[in-house]
């Protein structure tokens, strides 16, 4: 029989076990080893069963059981440790509270997903998980976060197989009751709510969930109200789920609706207002358009409340490729905002323009959420060096004039929160080396360049440590492959021979990760024949873990994982390589730290940072990846192998995988399985191996952190972000608007006229300076307004000037009759080879965080250059 209605029937604890509601709700647990052991003794069985979740274990555990506990001293004094422990986590100074005084007093961070834990299923991949650590590491730095996101019904969706490998997708509704959250409400009791006007003067409504991140609030928007209809009850139903309408509704409540959360939050607990708002991706862009809606409401102009929202607002891309970037169609955008809609005070061209793809090869009719992210705020940011490169060059059309390499984006290399994914086994070594305190210390501040305490740690322990973790992984595999077959129809009398799936001293390759085709999936089957020598090998075998989830629309991904499934389903293979379905945190947890080798073949340069490899590390496993993300940045033969890549312009995407394919193969049939099976001679030990692991744990640990990433967003992006927020006051973002108006309207009018050197040859030695003079004119400008620069450097074959050196130029005297102005200043050759010079014209004002902000630049016309001659050899 099916209910009718549901219930969460929540339990209630005795006095003396009431801190364990405490400890369940916030989830610190979820990376805090003594809170997660203190609740697995509760009752070990019900804690298994629960997976890990200490809300449903406390929903099962029998009254008896709890009226047990409450008489066991021993519980109760580890409970008030438990308990000590976080109030001193909660309330004590940490690194942010060590800083200097100008730091933001709160930040706002948007996201459209979050993966904090296993048992808050609100992620689908990298972006979530990122944004999940992002969020841990602020909380174990003391940062004053605050994250929005939206709470979604259904989560992402979970992954099964059909018989023949096709995968499936099903979608189990969430109660947030049974979850770690709670619904944040006004004085009176009832929920805090937002609204979002609609069309046709409907109303979106979405109250406030709060998720607590250690010390950081979540606060996670939820369309399921009764005040709504069932159109819009299902807005936050699934995470990147419906079409075009249903994706912008989100968006916007997540953008517009978070802002308003942020304000209700802070009015209901007294939190200090965020100074600096960070949009994670272009989904939360919207915010801007909220907050500018704000300052219009106090006075401000539209132009002026945009100078003010810019100041504060830091931006980060995650997509290396256009197709990645939320598009909506103007019309759609378009009537949804406006008189008749939400932000009713705003020209909706104003909104239209904002997310206009105003550059070359761009589309007028669709509006662009990255491109609006970018507009809306003054600092932006990739995730690795070498996304940060390909993202200048993406955008570099919004910047025209501009090199890409000074398109004001700069990058932050993502990082990970070690105490969620280094295995407990690992954390214990390093924690006998260097104490409890230091090794928390280590992976959550960070700060050295090396860890080097590992040196210190013996062969023997670092290969037993490997092996444990492999043996585990080993366990898992077999638990989760046999409950894949019984949901694929299996009887278990056809399933023996599972346990002797993987073998615990076998080389063991992992590759988990979402499965869109640049990702390369099946990479590794390109030559199928070479590929089970490898794992048939009969002195070295490898064998191979997989997991990963396409998208539910992407029947081009499934076929992929069906391809490798059936490769996997092989008896000839199937004890030594495996697919397992619904990959997600609690599988990747065990994933990471069990394997020697995680395996990385995107297309290169599709893959903006790609984690993944990161975690492994963490645990000593070694990398085995194309040169892409963060593994261009950071790679070394010390510590892993890089895949050579065939990413020439015009090479066949087919020969492509083929020649990359073959370079997988020979390095693991070369290098990485002769490393990993070849013994010392004394030891015993695989000594090459052992060294790589070190080498891993001690050169990329500190690197690899998200407490590392966290620092350096303070640092570079929120406190500059901080300190132009301040200073950009109603009467400040007025004057700066203007400005930026007055500047535009006679830029036609600035000219680069004339310039000299005190050398006309075109031969000059090194070191020497000549002078430069330039004649320019600035039309209704000042030499106040701009600044003119010598821009120099070694030149190629087309004159490009590359490694630019930029020299401001000085103005001498007045105006001359025609209103022309002279500047000087040295040039100085400073390098051999052919050299070459320019000179530019650019806006100047102190409140620009980029020369390049506005977009303009003044050069020589053609017709100057050629008669300058303004190349040197």
């Amino acid at each position: 029989m099916k209910a009718i209605r549901r219930f969460t029937v929540r339990p209630v604890l005795p006095e003396p076990l009431r801190p364990l509601s405490d400890l369940a709700r916030n989830l610190r647990w979820s990376w805090h080893a003594e809170t997660r052991d203190l609740f697995q003794s509760v009752d070990p069985e019900r804690w298994a069963a629960s997976g890990g979740d200490p809300v449903r274990l406390l929903g099962s555990v029998p009254p008896a059981r709890l009226a047990d506990l409450a008489t066991d001293r021993r519980f109760l004094r580890r409970l008030a440790a438990v308990a000590g422990d976080l109030n001193d986590y909660l309330t004590g100074d940490r690194w942010y509270q060590a800083q200097p005084d100008e730091l933001p007093a709160a930040i706002a961070y948007f996201s459209p997903e979050f993966g904090i834990t296993a048992a808050l299923p609100q992620y689908s991949g990298g972006l979530g998980i990122l944004a999940g650590d992002h969020l841990k590491a602020a909380s174990d730095l003391g940062v004053p976060l605050i994250g929005v996101g939206l709470l979604y019904r259904h989560g992402y969706f979970r992954q099964t197989l059909s018989r023949d490998g096709w995968q499936q997708e099903h979608y189990p509704v969430l109660d947030p009751h049974e979850l770690a959250v709670v619904l944040l409400e006004e004085p009176d009791g009832t929920p805090a709510q937002v609204a979002l006007a609609l069309p046709g003067g409907r109303q979106l409504h979405a109250r406030i969930w709060l998720a607590q991140v250690g010390r950081v609030p979540l606060l996670m928007l939820d369309s399921d109200v009764e005040e709504n209809d069932l159109g819009e009850r299902g807005v936050t139903d699934r995470l990147y789920g419906g079409g075009s309408e249903h994706r912008l509704l989100q968006e916007m409540l997540l953008g517009i609706g978070g802002v308003r959360a942020v304000r209700t939050y802070c009015r209901l607990t007294g939190h200090p207002a965020p100074e600096v708002f960070h949009t994670n991706e272009g989904h939360a862009g919207f915010l801007g358009l909220e907050r500018i809606a704000e300052l219009c409401a106090e006075g401000l102009d539209f132009d002026s409340a945009l100078e003010a929202v810019r100041a504060g607002t830091v931006f980060t891309t995650h997509t290396p490729v256009p197709a990645g970037i939320d598009r909506f169609d103007r019309e759609l955008v378009a009537r949804h905002f406006g008189p008749d809609a939400e932000l009713p005070r705003i020209d909706v061209e104003r909104v239209l323009r904002l997310g206009m793809e105003t550059y070359p090869g761009g589309e007028p009719n669709l509006f662009n959420m990255a491109v609006m992210g970018l507009r809306l705020a003054q600092r932006a940011n990739g995730v690795s060096l070498l996304h940060g490169n390909v993202s200048r060059e993406m955008f570099s059309g919004l910047w025209p004039g501009f090199d890409a390499d000074e398109v004001p984006i700069t990058s932050v290399t993502n990082g990970v929160h070690a105490p969620t994914w280094v295995a407990p086994e690992v954390f214990r070594l390093g924690a006998r080396q260097i104490g409890v305190h230091r090794a928390e210390d280590a992976l959550t501040v960070g700060g050295p360049e090396r860890w080097d305490a590992v040196a210190d740690i013996p062969d023997q322990e670092i290969w037993e440590l490997r092996r444990g973790l492999r043996e585990q992984l080993v366990t898992e595999v077999r638990e989760r492959l046999r409950a894949s077959w019984r949901q694929r129809g299996a009887g278990t009398a056809e399933l023996g021979w599972i346990d002797g799936v993987l073998d615990p001293d076998v080389l063991t390759i992992g590759f988990a990760r979402r499965v869109p085709s640049y990702k390369r999936l099946t990479l590794m089957l390109r030559d199928r024949d070479r590929l089970m020598d490898l794992l048939l090998h009969p002195e070295r075998p490898v064998q191979i873990v997989v997991a990963g989830k396409a998208h539910p629309a992407d029947d081009g991904g499934k076929r992929l994982v069906q391809e490798l499934v059936r490769f996997a389903d092989d008896p000839r293979v199937r004890h030594r390589i495996v697919f397992l379905p619904d990959y997600g945190m609690g599988m990747a947890q065990k994933l990471y730290p069990g394997c020697d080798i995680w395996l990385n073949n995107p297309l290169r340069p599709l893959e903006a940072c790609g984690t993944s490899g990161m975690k492994a590390a963490l645990n000593g496993c070694l990398n085995l990846s194309v040169l892409d993300g963060w593994w261009d940045e950071w790679f070394q033969p010390d510590f892993g192998w890089a895949i050579p890549t065939a990413d020439g312009v015009g090479t066949d995407p087919d020969h492509r995988d083929d020649i990359e394919a073959a370079a997988l193969y020979d390095l693991l049939e070369q290098r990485v399985t002769p490393s990993f099976y070849e013994r010392g001679g004394h030891s015993g030990l695989p000594d090459r191996w052992i060294e790589m692991v070190r080498q891993t744990l001690s050169l990329l640990g500190p690197k690899v952190l998200a407490g590392r990433m966290v620092r350096e967003y303070v640092e570079r992006l929120y406190a500059p972000a901080a300190l132009s927020h301040r200073s950009m006051g109603p009467d400040v973002a007025r004057d700066l608007a203007e400005w930026k108006t007055r500047v535009r309207a006679a830029w036609p009018g600035v000219t680069v006229d004339h310039v000299e050197t005190s050398v006309a040859a075109a031969l000059a030695e090194l070191g020497t300076t000549l002078g430069l003079r330039v004649r320019v004119g600035l039309g209704e400008l000042g030499p106040d307004d701009v600044e003119v620069q010598a821009v120099s450097g070694r030149v190629d074959e087309e004159d490009h000037i590359a490694d630019a050196t930029v020299v401001p130029l000085k103005p001498v005297g007045s105006p001359d009759q025609d209103g022309r102005w002279v500047y000087e200043g040295p040039l100085s050759l400073d390098r051999t080879g052919p050299f070459g010079y320019t000179v530019r014209i650019l806006p100047a004002h102190r409140l620009l965080a980029s020369s390049a902000e506005l977009g303009l630049v003044a050069g020589p016309s053609e017709e100057l250059v050629e008669a300058a001659g303004l190349l040197m050899r």
